[in-house]
């Protein structure tokens, strides 16, 4: 295997890493050493992690072989016969953004190839790793805002004080 910038998870230390920092988005491949197609796809990844790693988007790897409760926790199913090997996840602050393969209602997953433009392309890693270039620099990026209908709401009240303020003045 060649160089790679990829942080390899422990069944203890995945959640904890995922959730530090909510900026930083990973993308995390789920493997097992057994399975040819994730043997194949190893050298793939460890060049797109060469390629695209900053400050804030980060590559890494679980050997679900040896963390079955990882797999679990993140559905991924480890049977041959489901084909969901490699999986490819896409986290941000502990949640799931996107995965690759797609898996329908009967836990199988949807044919797609793991070739490195699909990965660029449905993973938006052009993108991500231009948006981040400026926090690889010291700038920081905004912190992502979840939609919250209480949040939304807010804002909305305070221009409302805001405007109001001004006309009593």
């Amino acid at each position: 295997m060649g160089p790679e910038n990829i942080k390899y998870f422990r069944d203890s230390t995945i959640d904890e890493e995922l959730q530090r920092d909510s900026r930083v988005t990973w993308i995390v491949e789920f493997y097992a050493n057994w399975s040819p197609e994730c043997q194949s796809f190893a050298p793939i990844f460890a060049d797109l992690s060469l390629k695209y790693t900053c400050l804030g988007l980060k590559f890494g790897k679980v050997d679900i072989g040896h963390y079955g409760a990882v797999a679990e926790r993140y559905k991924v199913n480890p049977s041959p016969l489901c084909k969901q090997l490699p999986s490819l996840l896409m986290l941000q602050a502990g949640r799931e953004l996107m995965r690759r393969p797609l898996v329908d209602k009967k836990g199988r997953a949807v044919s797609w190839n793991f070739t490195e433009d699909n990965i660029i392309r449905d993973f938006n890693l052009n993108e991500i790793f231009q948006k981040y270039k400026k926090f690889s620099k010291g700038e920081r990026p905004e912190e992502p805002q979840p939609v919250l209908e209480e949040e939304s709401e807010s804002p909305l009240e305070e221009e409302e004080e805001d405007s109001e303020s001004k006309k009593d003045k």
